[in-house]
């Protein structure tokens, strides 16, 4: 298993035979009730859908088009093939999701032979350094083709999990070697790929430099959005009350006092209520980030 230091400028140009699968299949339970309205992958943080942020990242590195990007829903999946549309290839898990392995096996063959650059959804990636793409762009810098490649940061103190003291941060590449046993049950790749590339001695961490967040809770996905966009409210929004360090929606109307919230589109804050840390959607719909 090796790290490898992130280079200076690496070119982030369209990769050699290389597709990639953004996972938006999961149920996002951590998120409920927030997810009972929309799937994980669309929540916005800083106004726009995790899946969109996704799909920007791998368009800085050149793969866009259903030809090289796909998608995978499960959960709500009827809002995600509408979102997509036809910017990527879609693949519906009609029984539930099957997990990430589960997910990429179900793509074999439309990934057909290719090595396969893997996203998470929920992954929340920032560097203010660089755009969108060119920030994981060392992931495929010089890539032989052979090896499983995972995007990391350093595990936190006192966390005795992860690979060699990292952690895996929302992106990985999979080589066609790895891809082509893969089931389409549900399996996830940590069982199917990372751990028997670790023991093989294929794995390369690559460290990530930037802020990555998992936003599979209220707090981490409160604390993304005021990393994108503290202070942020979208031209349609109507604030005649008293907002700080908060993002809010298009449509949404805010007459109360809310401080380091995000207000959903279309949500309403009234004018009796004041609001600090949370989520709101709806009218009535209001999660703490506890």
């Amino acid at each position: 298993m090796t790290a490898r230091a992130r280079p200076g400028h690496a070119d982030p140009g369209p990769p050699g035979h290389l597709a990639a699968v953004i996972l938006a299949a999961g149920e996002g339970q951590r998120l409920r009730p927030l997810t009972t309205l929309v799937p994980k992958a669309l929540c916005p943080v800083g106004n726009v859908p995790l899946l969109d942020r996704a799909l920007t990242r791998v368009a800085g590195l050149g793969l866009a088009g259903a030809d090289t990007v796909a998608v995978n829903a499960a959960y709500l999946s009827g809002q995600i093939v509408t979102h997509v549309g036809d910017r990527a290839h879609l693949s519906v898990e009609p029984d539930g999701p099957v997990g990430t392995s589960g997910g990429i096996g179900r793509l074999r063959g439309w990934i057909d032979g290719r090595g396969v650059l893997v996203g998470n959804a929920d992954a929340y990636l920032a560097d203010p350094d660089r755009k969108p793409g060119e920030d994981i762009a060392a992931l495929v810098d010089g890539w032989s083709g052979d090896t499983v490649r995972m995007l990391t940061k350093p595990v936190p103190p006192g966390d005795t999990g992860g690979f060699s003291g990292r952690r895996f941060a929302g992106f990985s590449l999979l080589p066609w070697r790895y891809v082509r046993d893969l089931s389409p049950e549900f399996s996830d790749l940590v069982r199917t790929v990372w751990r028997p590339a670790e023991a093989a001695g294929d794995l390369e961490l690559i460290p990530y430099e930037g802020v990555y967040i998992d936003t599979g809770t209220p707090a981490t996905y409160l604390a993304a959005n005021l990393h994108a966009a503290r202070g942020l409210t979208d031209p349609s929004a109507t604030v005649t009350g008293h907002a700080e360090d908060s993002v809010i929606g298009p449509g949404a109307t805010v007459e109360g006092r809310i401080t380091r919230c995000v207000i959903w589109p279309g949500a309403e804050v009234a004018a009796d209520e004041v609001l600090t840390d949370v989520i709101r959607a709806g009218t009535d719909m209001t999660v703490a980030a506890a």
